[in-house]
């Protein structure tokens, strides 16, 4: 039996529904959901098995032009995300009209490889403005099979999934066949907490916080974990742990509940804040928390 296998990486600009489209084709949360603009950081393998396949799809961080350190890591991962792609899966919203990055949007039209362009969000559209949006990107990417999706909804999803899969090259599989992801068990854990940051914290406070796991211990039925959440400034912590240390505490107790589900074991964890200055504009820093690729 004749064996499909391939990187099917998923770019486009914040926000357009990148990371729920990749939960929806691997069945299980491995990237960030928030309405919030850049919350994927890193670039995020999910792995969808089957008996004669292995698609290997990658979240990447929405494209900006960068303002720091940190998002010039982030525009690495998409980079990458060009060089070893066998599918190219270009994700755009209703109502966009253009990618906020002309050098990437050229190596979109000018690609090489396949190109799926997923018009995201349809359910916030009627039918006169879906007809518009599919013309102009069928007009300014030509080299594209467009497809209207909504991810949220789960809608044609499948639809994309089949074709991916009649567009996989022949090959062995690249990972064991029960991989889920090629991140590791920690990394999970960072960005459920960074997760629960985003939804209870607002302004800066996200942006400035990076997690780092230094505890995982697991017995036969308790996970016990110690994370440290790191912020730039002294005022940051104290607004992440709020007054009597109940900010913290809900984001503890949320990042536990998900926890407790996707590793379906009961976790104990713990979490403290410490101050690591500017470490958004810190190559070393950056290079410990898995930024830089360099």
């Amino acid at each position: 039996m004749e064996h499909r296998a391939g990187y099917v990486n998923i770019i486009g600009n914040p926000n357009v529904g990148k990371s729920t489209l990749m939960n929806a084709f691997v069945g299980e949360r491995l990237s960030i959901i928030t309405s919030k603009a850049q919350t994927t950081r890193h670039r995020i393998l999910g792995i969808v098995n089957g008996e004669d396949f292995q698609v290997l799809f990658s979240d990447t961080p929405g494209i900006i032009k960068p303002a720091y350190e940190l998002q010039s890591s982030m525009m690495d991962f998409v980079k990458s995300a060009f060089e070893d792609a066998d599918i190219l899966v270009y994700m755009v919203e209703i109502g966009e009209q253009e990618l906020k990055d002309e050098a990437f949007f050229n190596k979109i039209i000018h690609s090489k490889i396949p190109v799926l362009l997923i018009l995201n969000k349809i359910d916030k559209s009627n039918q006169e403005q879906l007809e518009e949006q599919m013309i102009l990107w069928k007009e300014k990417v030509p080299n594209a099979e467009v497809f209207p999706v909504s991810a949220l909804e789960n809608f044609n999803v499948q639809a994309v999934f089949d074709r991916i899969l009649e567009l996989l090259p022949t090959s062995p599989p690249f990972y064991p066949k029960d991989a889920l992801t090629d991140k590791p068990e920690r990394f999970f854990v960072n960005e459920t907490i960074r997760e629960k940051i985003l939804l209870n914290y607002d302004k800066e406070i996200p942006y400035a916080v990076e997690i780092e796991t230094e505890e995982f211990l697991e017995d036969e039925n308790i996970i016990r974990i110690r994370a440290v959440i790191m912020v730039e400034r002294d005022t940051q912590k104290g607004i992440i742990i709020g007054h009597k240390g109940n900010a913290l505490k809900r984001v503890g107790i949320q990042a536990r509940e998900d926890l407790e589900k996707f590793f379906g074991k009961q976790i104990h964890l713990v979490t403290y804040v410490k101050v690591n200055k500017d470490w958004r504009s810190s190559a070393y820093q950056l290079k410990r928390f898995g930024y830089n690729q360099k």
